[in-house]
């Protein structure tokens, strides 16, 4: 398994592989969803960056880290391919875009999920985020924030 920065030849991976994850869970995309889709080559202008796993030219999983206001850094849009065995492949991408949100500047790294994805949250908290309470979660599936302060 090799773990690459954004290649537009698995584009279409990424936007398959979390619209699958969304539908499955939640049953549609919200706005926000599409938007980030329709939006890549924007937000890599920005300075976001998506990385893929990749086995044998086949992407098995991939994860965004988006810059946000304050060097806090959004990472986002964690997905694996549901037709294949993933190796740790999730693990590996998650690192990889926490990595470049913190080479880039970031002091605080944020995410929102749901609190009914118990794997999901076990992983967040192994790498050391925090749970936190906000007004307004952005998305209507997400009801649970974490972030993670950058040590200097």
């Amino acid at each position: 398994m090799e773990i690459i920065e954004y290649d537009s030849k698995y584009k279409q991976d990424f936007i398959d592989f979390n619209t699958a994850w969304i539908v499955d869970n939640f049953g549609f995309l919200e706005p926000e969803d599409k938007e980030t889709f329709d939006k890549i080559d924007e937000e890599l202008s920005k300075g976001s960056m998506i990385y893929f796993a990749i086995e044998d030219g086949v992407a098995l999983a991939t994860c965004m880290a988006k810059p946000m206001p304050d060097d806090t850094w959004e990472i986002c849009k964690l997905a694996s391919n549901k037709h294949r065995e993933h190796k740790g492949c999730g693990s590996a991408v998650f690192e990889a875009a926490m990595q470049w949100a913190v080479n880039h500047g970031a002091k605080k790294l944020f995410l929102i999920s749901n609190s009914h994805l118990k794997p999901a949250i076990h992983i967040y908290e192994k790498y050391g985020f925090k749970e936190i309470k906000l007004d307004n979660y952005g998305y209507v599936r997400g009801d649970i924030a974490f972030e993670k302060i950058i040590a200097k």
